[in-house]
């Protein structure tokens, strides 16, 4: 027996309606247009300890500012202690650790933010798909590998960092590969997938795009019954 399937469309997210806080506007206005790597895995995601420096460490090889908000690894107490030996003398003025929440959407939509190494969460992947950062996927678990997927092959709109097959680990050099494909503006992958990304964001903030996907809907629907 075929059972039909009814799609009621994507879930475009509101405009945020408040500003970002002055501390962060300041922190991020002193970097150029497009030129700041934004990391942050959810509230949920813990990585391992080897991981946690593994990635840090990579953004540091893109020699690019970054901004990274992750909860403290396994067995750390803190974000700083974890850290590797001298990371923080070396980035010093342009990367930047923070353990705590941050407003994520207002800072996806600050003019320095080229570049979103994200964990593939839905919702994350909805903020970023509305705005002009380019995504960098790091999936963890479940459904974020299935998105994963998705926006690095059907869709062609990031580029996920290379991981062992044999323990689904990552190195430092795969998370330079996989930001520097993006970032560099002489890469034909990088050119393809911003193109795929400003057409899949248009799309997304056509007027009246959800609107018609419900009406679509309710219509099909109505006629199933």
């Amino acid at each position: 027996m075929e059972v039909p399937m009814l799609y009621a469309g994507p879930v475009v997210p509101e405009p945020p309606k408040m500003a970002l806080e002055e501390r962060w506007e300041r922190l991020l206005s002193n970097f150029e247009a497009k030129t700041l790597i934004f990391c942050t895995f959810g509230s949920e995601c813990v990585l391992k300890k080897d991981q946690f420096q593994e990635l840090v460490l990579g953004l540091e090889l893109t020699g690019l500012p970054f901004l990274v908000a992750l909860k403290p690894p396994m067995g750390a107490q803190t974000i700083e202690s974890a850290l590797p030996v001298g990371f923080q003398e070396r980035v010093n003025g342009t990367g930047f650790i923070y353990g705590g929440w941050v407003p994520q959407q207002l800072i996806l939509r600050h003019p320095s933010v080229g570049c979103f190494v994200t964990h593939c969460g839905s919702g994350s992947l909805a903020e970023a798909m509305v705005n002009d950062c380019q995504l960098v996927l790091v999936p963890h678990v479940g459904d974020q590998i299935i998105n994963a997927r998705l926006m690095a092959g059907d869709l062609r709109i990031g580029v996920e960092v290379e991981k062992s097959e044999k323990d689904e680990s990552f190195t430092k050099e795969d998370v330079n590969k996989a930001v520097k494909a993006l970032m560099d503006g002489d890469s034909e992958l990088g050119k393809e997938v911003r193109a795929n990304h400003a057409k899949w964001k248009e799309f997304l903030l056509a007027p009246g795009l959800e609107n018609y996907y419900i009406n679509d809907f309710v219509m099909k629907l109505n006629n199933l019954m």
